[in-house]
């Protein structure tokens, strides 16, 4: 698991499956996640559901097509995120090992385990292979909580986990689903104490709300569709005192969710909006220190 500096990618560059991970030298297989950036400021963002990868012996026991796996996935959040100086890139897809729950479901087994898909050859995924899956979740919070314990001896912090959620699964030629229903961005704070955190959050919903886009303000609302899962509640169980998880959904106008095709000018648009609220943020946590 690599860890290195790494610059923002121009939205010229993005490819039509997620990011451009390197392989490791010695076995050939993508890394399952990087550590980018400089980790000297008080928030960090993740995208733990932005790859595509998967190593070779999950991709031969792959029935699931392509064009179905990438609508499920979370692609080009890592581009939303690229302007937040720390960042987590997690280049394997959640159909090898879901980041974002629990050990005990990490991997999907069954379909019904992953909204009814038919994942595997055969119905069934060896025990063997789920295991060598788990070990990555194990690898990936021992790896995290290295980093962010050096953030919480320096003070409060908060984690972006960015994410994306489709819109249009009735279908490419049917309506949106209803704006009512589905903002722009969800903040999910299920897990967070607000009672302490209360004013992080509203400063950082304010700001990115303010932010004005070719298409203007960006619909910012709280818990509407998604409340956060594992990685918000494991910062909030892990540092109750110091972190704050703001689970971040965007909603798929950045891309063509059935084509898979992103939308660049849009994807900058949305990394800029992210970006100006590091600022107002970090006041806000000096107030807590």
């Amino acid at each position: 698991m690599t860890q290195q500096a790494s610059p923002a990618q121009s939205p010229t560059q993005i490819p039509t499956r997620g990011g451009n991970p390197s392989p490791d030298s010695h076995t050939g297989e993508v890394e399952p996640f990087e550590f980018l950036g400089t980790w000297d400021g008080p928030v960090v963002a993740t995208s733990i559901h932005t790859g595509h990868a998967l190593r070779p012996e999950v991709q031969e026991l792959m029935d699931l097509d392509e064009d179905d796996r990438f609508r499920e996935e979370d692609p080009f959040t890592h581009l939303i995120a690229q302007l937040v100086p720390a960042r987590v890139v997690v280049n394997r897809s959640r159909f090898e090992v879901d980041l974002n729950r629990g050990e005990d479901e990490a991997v999907y087994r069954t379909p019904e385990d992953c909204w009814g898909l038919e994942v595997w050859r055969g119905g069934e995924l060896p025990a063997d292979v789920a295991d060598r899956s788990l070990e990555v979740h194990r690898a990936f919070y021992e790896a995290l909580a290295t980093r962010l314990d050096e953030l919480a001896e320096r003070g409060p912090f908060v984690v972006f986990d960015v994410h994306s959620y489709n819109h249009r699964r009735d279908g490419a030629d049917q309506p949106a689903s209803p704006q009512e229903e589905n903002p722009d961005v969800n903040v999910g704070t299920g897990s967070l104490d607000r009672e302490r955190w209360g004013d992080v959050v509203d400063v950082f919903n304010s700001t990115l709300a303010a932010q004005e886009l070719s298409d203007g303000p960006l619909d910012v609302r709280e818990n509407v569709r998604f409340k956060g899962a594992n990685l918000a509640r494991w910062v909030h169980e892990r540092y109750p005192d110091k972190g704050i998880c703001l689970a971040l959904e965007f909603k798929k106008s950045f891309m063509d969710e059935w084509t898979g095709q992103p939308d660049a000018a849009r994807i900058a648009e949305l990394s800029q909006a992210l970006a100006a609220t590091l600022q107002a943020l970090a006041a806000t946590l000096r107030a807590h220190a």
